[in-house]
């Protein structure tokens, strides 16, 4: 029976088969989020011409279904024995979860993300114009798109980061092996190229890095953040191809152009610039780490 229940896991955690689980999480919790704080808000749109009119509304009901996420990935981590050793990677356990690193993923991500911006803006790839600033609404974004942003994270750099970690000795298929599932649910988004693919799988060993040498869950999930934040919300800019009606700048879209710094229709994200950026924050990491000899907790010691 034990030799029975060993080979039934072993087949379990195999690459593929976690590849299939996560991404059945992730599907569960879009639909369930589109259930139940979707449908609310639809209904709302439909009976209420301000709510329908609103950028505000409708760019914070884009981001704030993926709660459904956060609530099935959870559910999921806990119901089931195997798996809840992972709930300690996004509680403070890890000495990376902590506001330090918080704050300085946030401050990462807005500037590696304006770096990437300006330079485009200085080339004149994209024309900006201020629209309007309304502070609450400014805060409530900043908080609908960290729940966007942490729910890609809890499963990704959370969910199957971990899993591959046990199942697989050496690191680098945890952070190689998440990072290539987070360039493919990206896959088909509006535009996506070649080079917004490997854009997205160098955000996805730098977010891993983060992880492993840094041992903060918290920094990844606050740098995600702050990328998407400013490029989206702040700029007005595509956010892997997705735009949205509320930011704080508008783009002249009709006169982007695409270049070593923008790419019209994924974004900054797109652009070899970009990749280099992404590339260099990777190395520096993985160098820092090295140095320092960082390693992140192991939550399946105990």
């Amino acid at each position: 029976m034990e030799k029975k229940k060993l080979i039934k896991n072993k087949i379990v955690d195999t690459l593929p088969m976690l590849y299939l689980e996560t991404f059945i999480l992730m599907f569960l919790g879009q639909f369930l989020g589109g259930l139940v704080i979707g449908v609310p808000f639809q209904l709302g749109f439909m009976l209420n011409t301000k709510m329908r009119e609103s950028a505000f509304l409708n760019t914070a009901y884009m981001y704030v279904i993926f709660l459904g996420i956060w609530a099935v990935a959870i559910f999921w981590i806990l119901i089931k024995k195997r798996n809840r050793p992972i709930i300690q990677a996004i509680g403070t356990k890890p000495q990376g979860n902590n506001w330090k690193y918080l704050l300085l993923g946030t401050v990462l991500g807005f500037v590696m993300n304006g770096c990437c911006i300006l330079v485009a803006w200085l080339h004149k790839d994209i024309a900006l114009t201020y629209d309007a600033f309304h502070l609450a609404s400014f805060i409530g974004i900043f908080v609908t798109v960290f729940i966007q942003s942490s729910a890609e994270e809890l499963l990704c750099r959370g969910f199957l980061y971990q899993k591959l970690r046990r199942s697989y000795q050496k690191p680098v298929v945890a952070i190689v092996g998440n990072s290539l599932f987070f360039a493919f649910l990206h896959l088909f988004n509006d535009g996506v190229t070649i080079l917004s693919l490997i854009n997205i799988f160098l955000v996805g060993i730098l977010f891993s890095l983060l992880v492993y040498y840094m041992d903060s869950i918290w920094c990844a999930f606050a740098l995600h953040t702050a990328w998407n934040f400013t490029q989206n919300i702040i700029f007005g800019l595509p956010n892997s191809g997705m735009m949205v009606p509320y930011s704080v700048f508008k783009l002249d879209a009709a006169t982007a152009a695409n270049s070593f710094a923008y790419d019209v229709g994924f974004g900054i994200e797109g652009t070899i610039f970009a990749d280099i950026v992404l590339l260099a924050a990777c190395i520096i990491i993985y160098l820092w780490g090295r140095k320092h000899g960082k390693q992140a907790y192991n939550v399946w010691a105990e």
